[in-house]
């Protein structure tokens, strides 16, 4: 696991700079602690086991950049960006699992709490921090999301450096694996061809080849400082393997994240069909407006997609008549509470001011996700 931030360091360079409370004397009458919200960093796993720049994970840079006065946004930014340019994480930016056809392909979104703003790219091919690039739509532009060509212009435009490709040794040595394994040579039906490229990937699962929360990317990082702003960004690479142009839940705002600054934020990994079905990180900051602590609210988007999964191939083979697929949500309030939720056991990263971990999340169903 990455290294870790000590407490001492975080108290003075982090909580003791944002101060959790303040104390007031009115005419000689004692000191009265008025509440702040406490500052947090919440993301996917991949958040806290990657560091390959440094030392600091994307909780850690995030936590720190944030308590220093830094942007919300552009913190969790900075951290994110750890991770796409990581070439080791292949469910994010560089490296990235390609598509069908071997391209790699992005997807990123971001919202700006205090500013109610936001920005996205879709199928973006050539740049290796997607999130940067949905900052500049957010900045410069007055859309919320650009796609394929014309999202990689407009990065062009804005002085991102284009590549021919984002596939490294590692990406291209798996899509060739996937591409032996499905047999183009037979010429399926749409329908017996898509579950032949699905077995294929699962295969690889299987074989250990692909770690299982690779195959469908993503990393989602959302935070809160002690103003009370609220920012996220989501970035992947997507399915492996997907149709060329195929766009997940990631840079849909609503599903792949939804930012109120009055409210709070979630974002989502896993399966991004089923978030998009629901816009469920939509529905969590809907129940957060209503009450409902972070966990609460994760479960009841949680509940909903198991109730809207009825197909037979997207249940568990078991028989159980739950979701044979992995979601995770990532939730934090204004007020600084936060929570991981999953469909199945999973864990999530988290950075306050007693540094950062990797937790369980609270899961809607016992045990791990069914066998691959």
């Amino acid at each position: 696991m990455s290294s870790r931030l000590n407490r001492r360091d975080f108290v003075r360079t982090g909580a003791a700079a944002a101060g959790l409370g303040l104390t007031s004397r009115v005419d000689g009458a004692p000191a009265i602690r008025q509440a702040r919200p406490r500052p947090v960093v919440i993301a996917s796993t991949n958040g806290h086991t990657r560091t390959h720049d440094g030392t600091e994970s994307c909780v850690v840079r995030a936590f720190r950049l944030m308590t220093g006065g830094t942007d919300v946004l552009e913190a969790l930014i900075a951290g994110v960006n750890i991770v796409e340019l990581d070439p080791k994480d292949t469910s994010v930016g560089y490296g990235g699992l390609p598509n069908a056809d071997g391209v790699v392909q992005l997807d990123s979104c971001c919202m700006h709490g205090p500013k109610k703003r936001a920005g996205g790219v879709a199928a973006l091919e050539g740049v290796r921090t997607p999130s940067k690039v949905a900052y500049a739509v957010l900045q410069n532009t007055d859309h919320h999301l650009l796609v394929g060509a014309g999202a990689q212009t407009f990065a062009r435009q804005m002085g991102f450096t284009v590549e021919a490709d984002l596939n490294t040794e590692t990406s291209r040595r798996l899509w060739l694996e996937w591409k032996r394994r499905l047999d183009p040579d037979h010429f399926l039906d749409p329908e017996k061809r898509a579950d032949a490229a699905f077995e294929a990937g699962r295969s690889m699962v299987r074989d250990g080849l692909i770690d299982p929360a690779h195959y469908f990317g993503t990393i989602n990082c959302n935070g809160v400082n002690t103003r009370g702003d609220v920012c996220g960004v989501t970035t992947t690479s997507g399915l492996a393997w997907k149709i060329p142009g195929r766009v997940g839940d990631s840079p849909i705002l609503g599903a792949g994240l939804y930012v109120d600054g009055e409210v709070g934020a979630a974002g989502s990994t896993g399966r991004g069909e089923a978030n998009l079905y629901g816009l469920c990180s939509y529905l969590i900051v809907e129940q957060l407006r209503q009450g409902k602590a972070p966990k609460d609210a994760g479960m009841e988007a949680l509940r909903r997609v198991r109730a809207n999964t009825i197909e037979k191939r997207l249940l568990d083979p078991k028989g159980t008549g739950n979701p044979r697929f992995g979601l995770n949500f990532y939730v934090v309030n204004k007020a600084g509470e936060f929570a991981g939720v999953s469909m199945y056991e999973s864990d999530y990263a988290v950075c306050t001011e007693n540094g950062p971990e990797i937790r369980k999340t609270e899961s809607l169903i016992a045990g791990r996700e069914p066998q691959w």
